[in-house]
């Protein structure tokens, strides 16, 4: 420990890596002894190596790396073993977070590969220390997995330690992130997750209409109680395999259960299978059943509750802007599909074997596709959902639609949620404020405190409540007021600009003739104290055009 008492990170972090592997092999070895004590077999002190080297095995496999066998390689591995070390680091992530005060979130890095590279040395050695003539794990693979299992879990266990001391939730460490990051997110798990539940409830499904011929399979293969047991526990490790094989299956491209085979909505094709009672769930060879065809429709569910909740926490302002996000959170969530195939499946073996699960890049282009657009359009509908409650909300009403001071225009203010404008005051302006052809509107400017030349002002009113009928007709004449000939609008401008260049001549030339005539110099001219500021607006007389269509 340090002079405040504090441990050294990197020397925790390697001893918190060999607490975690040492746990998932005490773990693994009780587990194996329990099988060979189920199973027949010789004395225990010949058998101690085998069951030794089997339990590593068995520990690099829950990590999920392959091995080579002289038919070929495994590498169709049950991703739920994963769910043993993961927690294992999980909670060697958290005791390294109270033992080295983990103060701040950029700390939680350090803390991760902290772990994360003596675990991965302790995978690769142990990948070399199973080799045997008849098995040789991917020692590569080995380092990367144990890398990156340990970095994710023990990092989350660090982050969440940090959270809890700090008394923070996860809503408010979202809201660090920036907003459209964070809708992208929010909707690529969304999607995902949708797809993951959808694919559960399909093999569920699937499994209970097989049920007799699983059960009928178990018999067949006689484990007794310890070997049923395991039986058990090695199908839910495929469990987390199945379910994605069943996305797969949804989404379109299916998977193959051997070389020449397919499992998808076009048909089934797979021949003869290993004796294990999950395989049950699959169709027979033919036509898909019709039923399972409903399943087409998942990730288009997926994708439109993907799109929503991508533009909830940030909608646009850009109409058009909002499909291109919920494509976005497609191809995000096609991109994760892809790698979710790609682990799921792999050869178990050589020959008719080699070829088993989803192809990645056909899963990940088709979920792109499918989620993308669905995303796309529920995210436009959501994002025009969003700014019509907020337009109904606070209402609209055009001021250039009708005159201040009018009934319609009253009724408008009430509509929009201002207060009632009365007549608008007569302005004495200066000889030198240019009025003329343009329609232009000469306003004295306000001064900083609030008021204008000799008022005050006025206190703001509280909106009124609008009612649909109020409502409708500023909407009605909102689009009335937009249906003015623009070449008349940009005649006035133009007008305008006119007028106003000329008095701004005027006014230079008059003002160099008074400065010639008192003997100054351009340069050392100051604005008077006194002076006031006016503004111009312009715009088109909407009695004076016709609007389309008369």
């Amino acid at each position: 420990m340090t002079a405040d008492g504090r441990r050294p990170l990197y020397a925790t972090g390697g001893i918190a890596a060999a607490t975690a592997a040492g746990s998932g092999l005490a773990v693994i070895v009780t587990l194996t002894i329990i099988g060979w004590v189920a199973a027949p077999h010789d004395t225990f002190g010949e058998d101690i190596v085998d069951i030794l080297q089997g339990a590593v095995l068995a520990w690099l496999v829950g990590h999920h790396v392959s091995f080579t066998v002289p038919d070929g390689q495994i590498a169709l591995l049950p991703l739920g073993l994963v769910l043993l070390p993961g927690l294992l680091l999980y909670r060697s992530g958290r005791w390294l977070a109270r033992s080295c005060e983990i103060l701040r979130l950029r700390y939680v890095w350090g803390a991760a590969v902290a772990v994360a590279g003596p675990y991965a040395a302790i995978a690769g050695t142990l990948a070399l220390v199973a080799r045997t003539e008849a098995i040789e794990p991917s020692m590569p693979r080995a380092l990367v997995m144990g890398f990156a299992i340990a970095f994710l879990a023990a990092g989350l266990g660090a982050l969440r330690q940090l959270m809890r001391d700090k008394g923070v939730a996860a809503r408010d460490l979202l809201e660090l992130m920036p907003a459209r990051p964070r809708s992208l997110l929010v909707g690529m798990l969304a999607s995902t997750g949708t797809l993951l539940l959808g694919g559960l409830l399909l093999f569920a499904a699937a499994l209970a209409v097989a049920l007799p011929e699983a059960v009928e399979t178990t018999r067949v293969l006689g484990p007794g109680v310890v070997g049923g047991v395991l039986l058990v526990l090695i199908q839910l490790a495929y469990l987390p395999n199945a379910v994605v094989f069943a996305v797969c299956y949804a989404l379109g491209p299916g998977f193959a259960m051997g070389a020449g085979t397919v499992v998808a909505p076009t048909g089934v094709s797979v021949g003869a299978l290993p004796v294990f009672p999950m395989l049950a769930a699959l169709p027979d060879d033919g036509a898909a059943p019709a039923v399972s065809l409903v399943a087409l429709a998942l990730p288009f569910a997926a994708g439109a509750v993907g799109g929503v909740l991508t533009q909830r926490s940030a909608p646009d302002a850009v109409g058009e802007a909002a499909p291109l996000w919920g494509f976005v959170c497609g191809v995000t969530t096609g991109i994760l599909c892809a790698a979710m195939a790609e682990i799921a499946g792999g050869p178990l073996g050589g020959e008719r074997l080699s070829e088993v699960g989803p192809s990645a890049w056909q899963v990940g282009l088709v979920a792109a596709l499918e989620v993308g657009v669905a995303a796309a359009v529920a995210a436009w509908i959501a994002n025009w959902w969003y700014w019509r409650k907020l337009r109904l909300g606070k209402g609209t009403a055009s001021p250039a639609s009708t005159e201040p001071g009018t009934g319609a225009a009253k009724k408008g203010a009430r509509a929009s949620g201002r207060p009632e404008a009365g007549p608008r005051p007569v302005v004495e302006l200066p000889p030198d404020v240019p009025v003329g052809k343009g329609l232009a509107t000469v306003t004295p400017l306000r001064r900083r405190d609030g008021g204008g030349p000799g008022e005050e002002a006025a206190p703001e009113a509280e909106p009124s409540p609008a009612t649909p009928e109020e409502l409708r007709a500023a909407r009605e004449r909102e689009r009335a007021a937009r249906m003015v000939d623009r070449d008349a609008e940009r005649g006035a401008r133009k007008e305008a600009r006119r007028e106003l260049r000329d008095h701004r001549r005027r006014e230079r030339r008059e003002a160099k003739d008074a400065r010639r005539a008192s003997g100054g110099r351009w340069w050392r001219r100051r604005p008077s104290e006194d002076e006031e500021m006016y503004g111009i607006t312009y715009e088109a007389d909407p009695g004076g055009v016709d609007a389309p269509g008369h």
